[in-house]
C-alpha cells in the first residue's frame, strides 16, 4: 500500500531554500518523493548537494522577493524545468527589528512586500497552474507572530498576521477547486533570522525558559508538518495555521 505521504512523482517550488527552514522543508519533501524547485537570491548549493543525493531531481532559479517583479519568470521556469508545480511553499521572508516608535517607512514596506505582497501574488500564479492540472498544496511559512504581538518587529508582526488571514481567504476560495492552502507557524528556531536574539544572553535565557521542549527548534523538526501538508495524507485539512514551536503558544 503506498504511505499517504508518499510525494513521488510531485514537483516543490520552494522559496527561500538555501539555508535554515526552508532548507529542511526542501529536503524533507524531497526525502518524501518530491522533486524541488528551489528560488531565492542566494545559491542553493547545499540544499541542492543534500537534494541530489536523495535520487531527486533539483533546480535553482534566481529571484528576489522583495518585489513581484520575477513572479512569472519563476513560474515559468519551474514547471519548464520540472514539469509542473504541485506543491508550493511560500518561505523566503525578511524581518527588521526596531522599535515601533522609530520604525521607518522603508523598512515597513520591505517586510511587508516580501513576506505578504508577493506571497499573494507567486501564491496566484501557481495556483493558476495548479487549477490547470487538477489542484495542488500550498503551505505558507507563517510565525508565532501570527497569535502574538512580539516586540521591535512591527511590520513582521503585521505580515505574519497579514499570512494567517491570506490562507484562510484562499482556503475558503480554493477548497472545492483541489487547491489545500495551510501554514506552518514556526516557533523559536536557529536561523538567520533569530541570530540577534540568541545573541542576547538575557533575551536567548528567556526564551528558553518560555520553550517546553527546553531548546530552540532545528530546521528538520519543521520537515515532517511540511510533508503531512504537502501530501494526500491532509486532503481534509484547509486554512489551518499549524504551529510548530515546542509547546510555546501552550504555556
Amino acid at each position: 500500500m503506498t504511505s499517504p505521504f508518499d510525494l513521488t512523482g510531485k514537483v516543490a517550488l520552494v522559496t527561500g531554500a538555501n539555508t535554515g527552514i526552508g532548507q529542511g522543508i526542501a529536503v524533507a519533501l524531497a526525502a518524501a518523493g518530491a522533486d524541488i524547485a528551489a528560488a531565492g537570491r542566494s545559491a542553493p548549493v547545499e540544499t541542492q548537494k543534500a537534494i541530489e543525493a536523495l535520487g531527486r531531481r533539483f533546480v535553482s532559479i534566481q529571484a528576489d522577493f522583495g518585489s513581484t517583479e520575477p513572479v512569472a519568470r519563476v513560474v515559468e521556469e519551474a514547471v519548464v524545468a520540472l514539469g509542473g508545480i504541485d506543491i508550493l511553499v511560500n518561505n523566503a521572508g525578511i524581518i527588521r527589528r526596531a522599535d515601533s516608535i522609530n520604525f521607518s517607512e522603508d523598512d515597513w514596506d520591505a517586510v511587508m512586500n516580501t513576506n505578504l505582497k508577493t506571497v499573494f501574488f507567486l501564491t496566484q500564479a501557481v495556483a493558476k497552474v495548479m487549477l490547470a492540472s487538477g489542484g495542488g498544496k500550498v503551505i505558507n511559512i507563517a510565525s508565532l507572530l501570527s497569535f502574538q504581538g512580539g516586540i521591535r518587529v512591527p511590520s513582521y508582526t503585521a505580515s505574519k498576521s497579514g499570512l494567517a488571514g491570506l490562507t484562510k481567504i484562499l482556503a475558503n476560495e480554493w477548497a472545492a477547486k483541489g487547491i489545500n492552502v495551510n501554514a506552518i507557524a514556526p516557533g523559536y528556531f536557529e536561523t538567520s533570522n533569530t541570530e540577534a536574539l540568541r545573541a542576547d544572553q538575557a533575551r536567548n535565557k528567556s526564551i528558553l525558559e518560555r520553550i517546553p521542549a527546553g531548546r530552540w527548534g532545528q530546521p528538520g523538526d519543521i520537515g515532517g508538518a511540511a510533508v503531512f501538508l504537502a501530501s494526500s495524507a491532509s486532503d481534509y485539512v484547509h486554512g489551518v495555521t499549524l504551529p510548530v514551536d515546542g509547546g510555546w503558544l501552550a504555556r
